[in-house]
């Protein structure tokens, strides 16, 4: 039985177009993580969408209970490290919230045209 890959990445910012590049890199590593067979959960490919066409507030206070569903089900959390994941209220909050469960954490680097997988606990880069 496959198990859940919780995605996490930044989104909030006040310009637009930077949510929206956010997205689409959000995009671009949940479906190189799902060509290495794994069963991704988006939270920002997900609830972008959403949150566009129906009106929704775009920040953590909105979306924090859904994803706290998603992250107890989750076998581990991936962070994608593009511009803005340290200091991100979303994804600081979703790193707390899968600690809290024990819930592994890794580090997805964007790495050329592909990425790179860091497990925290390895401390050494290796494919997915």
């Amino acid at each position: 039985m496959k198990t859940l890959t919780y995605l996490a990445c930044p989104y909030s910012h006040p310009r637009r177009s930077v949510r929206v590049a956010r997205f689409k890199e959000a995009n671009r590593a949940a479906g190189y993580l799902m060509r290495q067979g794994e069963v991704v959960f988006s939270p920002i490919s997900h609830t972008h969408p959403i949150a566009e066409q129906g009106g929704l507030p775009k920040g953590w206070d909105f979306w924090e209970a859904f994803d706290r569903v998603y992250l107890g089900v989750s076998r581990r959390i991936v962070v994608l490290c593009i511009d803005g994941w340290k200091e991100s209220v979303g994804v600081t909050a979703e790193l707390r919230i899968a600690n809290d469960l024990g819930v592994p954490v890794f580090h997805l680097l964007p790495y050329g045209d592909s990425y790179r997988l860091i497990c925290l606990s390895d401390k050494e880069p290796s494919d997915v």
